[in-house]
């Protein structure tokens, strides 16, 4: 579950490009991205329509509302926030993306993006041009089965958030984030209970709707209570099944 964020200037320098080739096969990644189930020669295929890796500077941004859509993005190093400018001017995040995930999905539809990528941090990601994708569907069914599965596990996600938002106290919206962050560090290979946040108090709160008030106090009573230790960005969950229950509403200290 990746505030309000300024946007990018237009006028700072372009994002730097590290013209290596991206190689699917050879990224620890693969079976989290697009070529999940993929055989070697069809690795092999969707390796040649990778252009090329770009590299983001933190605060960055990928790409900005409106944009035209040509290219979907493979995070392969790095965190970005995705966010939405609402009538009355202000940014609403609506969503925190790290290594193994696709951004720009959301252009697919209308051909411009709806919301704009920011990095949290340094990143890295791999350009994959949409139309060359297109006629790799028609024939490797696998991978577009793949992107299917990553489409419908990309509206479950945000169907799941506008749930919480809704429905969750601000105690368990909290738990529910820490939790979604823990198992998706988890499927990558790290630490499940040890792991820096590289969104900010304030960002977490415009995503989960609270005042970064209440993320600071909240965190301080999960501290004091011994479920998680923190320290600025530094967060250990000490009792994972505890915050677990949190988040679905079934602790009785809740």
């Amino acid at each position: 579950m990746s505030l309000p964020a300024n946007a990018a200037d237009s006028s700072a320098p372009a994002p730097v490009l590290q013209v290596l080739k991206a190689g699917c096969a050879s990224c620890s990644l693969h079976q989290l991205c697009l070529p999940m189930g993929l055989d070697e020669a069809d690795m092999q295929r969707l390796d040649q329509i990778i252009g090329r890796r770009r590299r983001i500077k933190r605060d960055q941004s990928l790409y900005r509302m409106g944009d035209s859509f040509d290219m979907l993005y493979a995070i392969r190093l790095g965190h970005f926030k995705t966010y939405q400018v609402n009538s009355n001017g202000s940014q609403q995040i609506t969503g925190f993306q790290m290594a193994g995930e696709l951004l720009g999905m959301d252009a697919i539809g209308t051909g411009r993006h709806q919301c704009e990528a920011v990095a949290l941090e340094d990143s890295e990601v791999c350009e994959i041009p949409f139309s060359q994708l297109e006629e790799l569907f028609h024939d490797m069914p696998v991978l577009l089965r793949q992107f299917h599965r990553i489409m419908s596990k990309e509206i479950s996600r945000e169907q799941g958030v506008m749930l919480a938002l809704n429905s969750m106290s601000a105690q368990q919206k909290l738990a529910a984030f820490l939790v979604n962050l823990s198992s998706r560090y988890a499927a990558r290979g790290y630490s499940a209970s040890r792991f820096q946040l590289r969104m900010t108090r304030e960002e977490i709160g415009n995503y989960l709707g609270l005042a970064v008030e209440s993320v600071s106090r909240l965190l301080s009573t999960l501290k004091k209570n011994g479920v998680v230790d923190v320290n600025h960005r530094d967060l250990e969950l000490l009792d994972l099944p505890a915050l677990r229950s949190i988040a679905l509403g079934t602790d009785p200290c809740s």
